[in-house]
């Protein structure tokens, strides 16, 4: 068995040693090197190249996103960062992950050792993730090899012909049957930025899990909100889907979609991990079918696992159109295969023809 290959790279020694103690206890990953900054890092590299580097964000010499910055213009390569859950921590974190980051892991500023023991399934999978990540597809990378969406005539995408209605909601007075639910996980926050930005004010409500440790998601949204035309949120319990809108599911709570007379609403709560993840993708979709059924379009973007494949083949025999990320655009091509392996998806289009898609929908319906 071919072992992953890991560099660790972290201004704190124990960091660095409670690591390796953990990773090494994975038979599939192997800890080649660790250093204290990027500098000792980048020397170590040119005689032994990781598959994946795990990076601190905060460092003497250099910074993470720096040094991020440089090896993905330089020679790409998948990088896991592992941060603070401070403020200042998690903003940054939101850089890393626009500049080319495939995943994120979070660290407190108290309680470091236990932390990161009870806390190394979560890293381990990220690496796993990252190992299996197309690099060439991230980040700064991607923004330069994919059109803008609104060069895709939105006629080669749609129609998406749709199943016969078996649900349907019925709502009196305001226009609101549309809605949108949007899955993700390695490489989303990336494909979502790109998605996000290429939709106008008027879009139809969006709701999204993307897989994405506690505190980290409104730090997200946030982010997003600022570069985007649509007003993108954390959800909280009873916020209202509407035109315009983006909720996205804060980690560590599942999200669901209700009805509430002539409007939707999320639901906001904790909950045991589905699939291994909370926010849970299926959680979400399936809510989505009962709720809305062939009135919503489902879109399941990349992302390692098969998380969000049944509550997409949920969503698709309910008469709702559902779409899948291509494994040309992914970074991981995971969560779209096992959909589309399901039988749920009504078609698969490259990241770029998704905002098309999305208007077209916004558009017919």
């Amino acid at each position: 068995m071919k072992k992953i290959r890991v560099m660790i790279v972290d201004d704190s020694a124990t960091v660095r040693q409670v690591l390796s103690a953990v990773l090494s206890d994975s038979p599939d990953i192997e800890v080649i090197a660790t250093a204290a900054d990027p500098i000792f890092a980048y020397e170590k590299m040119q005689k032994d190249w990781p598959d994946v580097l795990v990076l601190d964000v905060e460092m003497p010499r250099m910074d993470g996103i720096t040094f991020l910055r440089k090896l993905m213009s330089e020679r790409p390569i998948a990088v896991v960062i592992c941060s603070t859950l401070t403020e200042k921590g998690t903003h940054t974190s939101m850089q890393a992950l626009a500049a080319g980051a495939v995943g994120i892991a979070a660290k407190p500023t108290t309680g470091l050792r236990q932390f990161l023991q009870e806390s190394s399934a979560d890293l381990v999978n990220q690496i796993r993730a990252a190992a299996k990540a197309q690099v060439k597809n991230i980040g700064g990378s991607a923004s330069v090899k994919m059109a803008p969406a609104s060069i895709v005539p939105p006629k080669h995408i749609l129609p998406v012909q749709k199943k016969p209605i078996v649900t349907a909601p019925t709502f009196v007075g305001e226009d609101i049957n549309k809605v949108i639910a949007i899955g993700a996980s390695t490489g989303g926050t990336q494909a979502l930025e790109f998605l996000l930005k290429s939709l106008p004010a008027s879009t139809p409500g969006i709701v999204v899990v993307q897989h994405m440790p506690e505190k980290f998601t409104a730090a997200f949204a946030q982010r997003l909100n600022s570069i985007c035309a649509m007003e993108i949120l954390e959800a909280s319990r009873g916020d209202k889907v509407q035109t315009g809108r983006v909720l996205i599911a804060p980690g560590g709570k599942h999200m669901t979609l209700k009805r509430a007379d002539t409007h939707y609403i999320v639901d906001v709560n904790p909950g045991p991990p589905v699939n291994r993840h909370c926010p849970s993708v299926d959680v979400l979709y399936r809510s989505v079918a009962r709720a809305a059924g062939a009135h919503a379009l489902g879109i399941i973007l990349t992302g390692m696992g098969d998380d969000g494949a049944r509550g997409m083949k949920e969503l698709h025999e309910t008469g709702a159109t559902t779409l899948a990320q291509n494994e040309a655009s992914c970074v991981v091509y995971g969560m779209p295969k096992e959909a589309v392996n399901l039988g749920g998806v009504s078609r698969s289009l490259s990241l770029q023809a998704m905002g098309p898609a999305i208007l077209g929908y916004a558009k017919n319906g």
